[in-house]
């Protein structure tokens, strides 16, 4: 009898070869099904195989219900929770002008403002490593801290922090708040900046760090988060060039979080990137500039995508995730339209280039 895969008990008997796209056999006729073949029949995308009627211990075999789908309802209504983002984004924008004409940073107001929207962290599924399509060039340093403040705080919850991760959003939506006391010729500057532009910008967690010291609602980690999140773990960081072990894991997660919205956001001197690609060039700086168990568990963000994910690959075909390989998340196994199977662990020269929806 044919049966979806779905539909499949361990000890199921297949009676023919079940093949993908390959001109091999996926498994083989005679095998004896268990939770393992389920698991990869369905990763290939297979629609059916043929199993005999009893099972391999003489049972007869029941098929399984097969529960109906909907890939619309499937997906995480996220359109609520956009514009909640936007909303932020631009109180934040007027926040951060009140803050250029010379007024104090006001922690229980920064604290009504991103708060409700920090506790919806979990509602953003995949769409929270996708924030950087709703930023544009003239309003991406609005965009930046906040998204960098839902990622921190989403990574220091993945990383186990139950308590303080709260702590962490907050301080990285603050991190840039010192940028408010920088010239203003330099900070509205849309090409790049010149040496004694960049050593003035290279001040602003200082100025972030004196904006929120003496405030009794931040805690120490979160304090030290603000000045030291563009520290880096071999000592090229700034403002201090303090190394690994002077600095806090808190400003090591937010570090991780600022490198990735930048890197993939449009900016106006720099393209956006490909968040895979973003992804593979700061493994290969993982062990000079990030902590490695924190990096890893960004990573672990990526194997998130479901399998059947459309993609398009750097060369523009179009494709969808069938396996994803687990030391690789970031170079799954994928299906183009023509049938082709693309195993990007072995082919360097393509990636990922974005999700499509």
């Amino acid at each position: 009898m044919e049966v979806h895969p779905s539909q499949l008990t361990p000890e199921c008997v297949l009676v023919s070869d079940v093949f993908g796209k390959t001109k091999r056999p996926i498994v083989l006729k005679n095998t004896i099904i268990s939770e393992m073949h389920i698991q990869v029949l369905q990763q290939f995308l297979i629609d059916k195989v043929e199993v005999a009627p009893k099972l391999a211990n003489g049972a007869p075999f029941y098929p399984k219900e097969r529960k109906a789908t909907n890939d619309k309802i499937k997906k995480i209504e996220v359109q609520p929770l956009i514009e909640h983002y936007n909303k932020t984004v631009h109180a934040y924008k007027k926040m951060f002008w009140h803050w250029q004409s010379g007024s104090y940073v006001q922690i229980q107001k920064v604290r009504q403002l991103i708060v409700p929207l920090l506790e919806r962290i979990e509602e953003f599924g995949l769409s929270i490593l996708e924030l950087y399509l709703y930023s544009n060039k003239q309003d991406y340093f609005y965009h930046h801290s906040v998204a960098t403040s839902l990622l921190a705080a989403l990574l220091a919850k993945r990383l186990g922090i139950k308590k303080e991760w709260m702590q962490v959003g907050i301080a990285a939506f603050l991190a840039e708040s010192g940028m408010a006391k920088i010239n203003r010729s330099i900070f509205l500057k849309k090409g790049l900046l010149n040496e004694a532009e960049f050593k003035e910008i290279k001040k602003h967690p200082i100025y972030s760090y004196r904006y929120i010291e003496k405030s009794s609602a931040l805690s120490k980690g979160a304090k030290l988060a603000i000045l030291q999140h563009h520290e880096r773990l071999d000592g090229t960081g700034y403002p201090l060039g303090v190394k690994s072990d002077k600095i806090h894991s808190f400003a090591k997660i937010i570090a991780v979080c600022d490198t990735y919205h930048a890197m993939t956001s449009e900016r106006n001197y720099r393209k956006s990137q490909s968040p895979f690609n973003v992804i593979e060039q700061m493994e290969r700086d993982c062990y000079q500039k990030f902590n490695y168990r924190i990096f890893n568990k960004f990573i672990d963000l990526f194997a998130s995508y479901p399998l059947g994910t459309k993609v398009q690959l750097s060369n523009g075909s179009i494709g969808e995730i069938v396996y994803k390989e687990p030391k690789f998340p970031t170079r799954p196994i994928v299906r183009l339209e023509n049938g082709e199977m693309i195993i990007l662990k072995e082919n360097k020269s393509l990636y990922i280039e974005q999700i499509l929806h």
